[in-house]
């Protein structure tokens, strides 16, 4: 195997364990008022469908692949592994310093710049397009949510549980189908191939499992109790409207950030029993996090991209 794949493997295992930790730990922050869905059975209910739903569809994953850009040709793994790295490296100093935001929107201005940079074929339009839909996301999520908490008010608490296990298993199949492909693009470049087989979704599932367990203490904290004062009703509420988005964008191949529709739909579910329940200057960090990730990103990929290509043509590599 070529080093460049062996690098991208790596780089690949140490992206799903941070996607874990990341996104997991906000699909399950939700609903932890809720004793419906118990953590332990939530991770394992959200790795299955990891491992499953990829098999019947990976649309999202190749719009990483080959919509957004060349990546799948010659000088693609370098490109991937440097745009990967450069939205690790994007969203830990942002998250570092109290501003939690898209891992999926990093990636996403990573790979754009990463590609520029490296000379690869960089499609403007699907850029624009996954962006635009991207932004648009939360505020579907906090519309639906709003709807969707005014017509569960009068749920009793019974049936309140009920909706949360229904919200809970769409929301795992809307993250398996739609932003936890991203971690499967990368894999599928460092082998070279066109479809992750079982083997890679089983492994992306198990690695994304072990971040999940270190990630869902923080990611708790930032969702269900900055954002907004959370009830039960608000987790349910955004549960649903968040997976029923995300679901719908899979459908167009469109990549969407999970913890954005969720943040979004908090939000929403919130200010359908009024505007005060919702931390609006700890919501207005977060969206400032997510309109510094993409272009950050971009330059930092770019930047490094053109550096070591530069560097490999001087040192005649």
């Amino acid at each position: 195997m070529q080093l460049d794949a062996v690098v991208l493997g790596a780089v690949a295992c140490v992206f799903a364990v941070v996607s874990g930790a990341n996104d997991g730990g906000a699909l399950l922050a939700t609903g932890l008022k809720l004793p419906s869905v118990r953590p332990a059975a939530g991770i394992l209910a959200l790795t299955a469908a990891l491992v499953l739903v990829p098999l019947a569809s990976q649309r999202v994953a190749l719009t990483f692949v080959t919509r957004l850009g060349g990546f799948g040709g010659p000088g693609g793994r370098q490109a991937m592994t440097i745009a990967v790295l450069a939205a690790l490296v994007v969203v830990a100093v942002l998250s570092g310093s109290g501003r939690p935001t898209s891992l999926t929107l990093a990636v996403v201005g990573g790979l754009a710049g990463a590609g520029i940079g490296w000379g690869l074929p960089v499609s403007g339009g699907a850029v624009a397009l996954v962006l635009a839909v991207a932004l648009a996301a939360p505020f579907v999520g906090a519309l639906a949510a709003w709807v969707v908490a005014r017509l569960l008010g009068l749920a009793t608490r019974r049936g309140l549980r009920r909706w949360h296990l229904a919200g809970f298993a769409l929301q795992c199949v809307a993250y398996a189908a739609n932003d936890g492909q991203k971690m499967l693009s990368v894999f599928m470049i460092a082998l070279g191939v066109s479809r992750a087989p079982l083997s890679v979704t089983s492994a992306a599932a198990v690695l994304f499992a072990a971040g999940t367990l270190y990630g869902l203490p923080r990611a708790g904290r930032t969702l269900s109790r900055e954002i907004i004062v959370s009830r039960p009703l608000h987790g349910v509420a955004a549960e649903l409207a968040s997976g029923a988005a995300v679901v719908g964008c899979a459908a167009a191949g469109m990549p969407v950030s999970m913890t954005q529709a969720i943040a979004g739909a908090l939000i929403g579910a919130g200010v359908s029993r009024g505007g005060g329940r919702v931390r609006w200057p700890a919501a207005l960090r977060i969206v400032v996090a997510w309109a510094l990730t993409l272009p950050a990103g971009g330059l930092l990929a770019g930047v490094a991209a053109l550096a070591v290509r530069l560097a490999e043509r001087g040192a005649g590599l």
